[in-house]
C-alpha cells in the first residue's frame, strides 16, 4: 500500500505541519532537548516510573504478586507489540513524512524505514497501559509520558499524527488483549518468588514495614529524650 496521506489538504498533513512548525520557531537548544526527549528521554522516564510503581506495589499485603506480575507484563507487552508492528509496516509501506512533503523541520536524520505505525508510540503506550493495570497513579503519569512521546515524534518531523495514533492503538490492544493470558502465567511465578529467599523483590511483609516504622519512632523518641536530658542539665546548672 502507498502512503496514507499525501494531499496537503489532508487533516493529517495539516496537523503535521502545524506541530512541526513549532520546531522552526523554537530556539535551537529547545529542539535539541525535544530530540533527546523524543528519542530516549521518555523511554528512560517510563523505566523510572515503572521502578517507582514496583517499589510501591511491593507494600501491598494481598495483591503484591499480581501487581508485580502486571509490571513485568508491561515491557513484555511492548516487545510483542513491536514485533506485531513489523508486518504492519511492511504491508502499509508508508514513507516518512519528510520524503513526501517539503519544508518540514526534521530533527533526526537517517530515518529510512517506513512510518506507519510509530514504534516509539507503540512501545511507550504499551508500557504505560501495563503500568496503569498495576498502579493507577503511576500509570496515569506513564500514559501522560506516552502522549508526550507521540507529540514529540510529530514535532521532530519523523511521523504523521496518524502514525502516532496507530501506535497508541496497537500498544494498548496488545497489552489489554493478551493481559489475561500473561497474568495467568506470570502471577504464579511472582507468587513463587514472593515465598522464596528473594521474596522482598515481590512483596514486603507488613510486619517488616511496621517494624521499620517502630524503629524509626524509637530512634526519634531516643533523640528527643537525649535532647531533653541536656536541657534539664542546663537548667540545673
Amino acid at each position: 500500500m502507498a502512503g496514507l496521506a499525501l494531499d496537503g489538504s489532508n487533516p493529517d498533513v495539516s496537523l503535521l505541519y502545524d506541530i512541526n512548525g513549532l520546531a522552526k520557531d523554537a530556539p535551537h537548544w529547545f529542539d535539541r532537548v525535544m530530540e533527546f526527549v523524543g528519542e530516549y528521554g521518555i523511554v528512560i522516564g517510563l523505566a523510572l516510573v515503572g521502578l517507582a510503581a514496583w517499589w510501591s506495589v511491593r507494600k501491598r499485603p494481598q495483591d503484591a504478586p499480581s501487581a508485580v506480575a502486571g509490571l513485568m507484563w508491561a515491557p513484555l507487552a511492548a516487545g510483542l507489540a513491536l514485533i506485531a508492528n513489523i508486518p504492519i509496516r511492511g504491508f502499509v509501506e508508508r514513507p516518512r513524512p519528510f520524503r513526501d512533503h517539503q519544508g518540514l523541520e526534521v530533527l533526526v536524520a537517517g530515518k529510512t524505514d517506513f512510518s506507519f505505525v510509530s514504534d516509539h508510540a507503540t512501545l511507550t503506550m504499551a508500557v504505560a497501559v501495563g503500568v496503569f493495570m498495576a498502579h493507577r497513579a503511576y500509570g496515569a503519569a506513564a500514559i501522560g509520558l506516552a502522549l508526550l512521546e507521540g507529540f514529540c515524534r510529530v514535532y521532530m518531523g519523523v511521523h504523521y499524527p496518524t502514525d502516532v495514533i496507530g501506535g497508541f492503538a496497537l500498544g494498548t490492544a496488545v497489552t489489554l488483549l493478551l493481559a489475561p493470558l500473561a497474568m495467568m502465567l506470570l502471577t504464579p511465578l511472582t507468587t513463587a518468588i514472593a515465598n522464596s529467599r528473594v521474596g522482598r523483590l515481590i512483596r514486603v511483609e507488613p510486619a517488616a514495614v511496621a517494624r521499620g516504622a517502630d524503629e524509626a519512632c524509637a530512634e526519634l523518641a531516643e533523640s528527643r529524650s537525649v535532647g531533653g536530658d541536656h536541657g534539664n542539665k542546663d537548667l540545673a546548672a
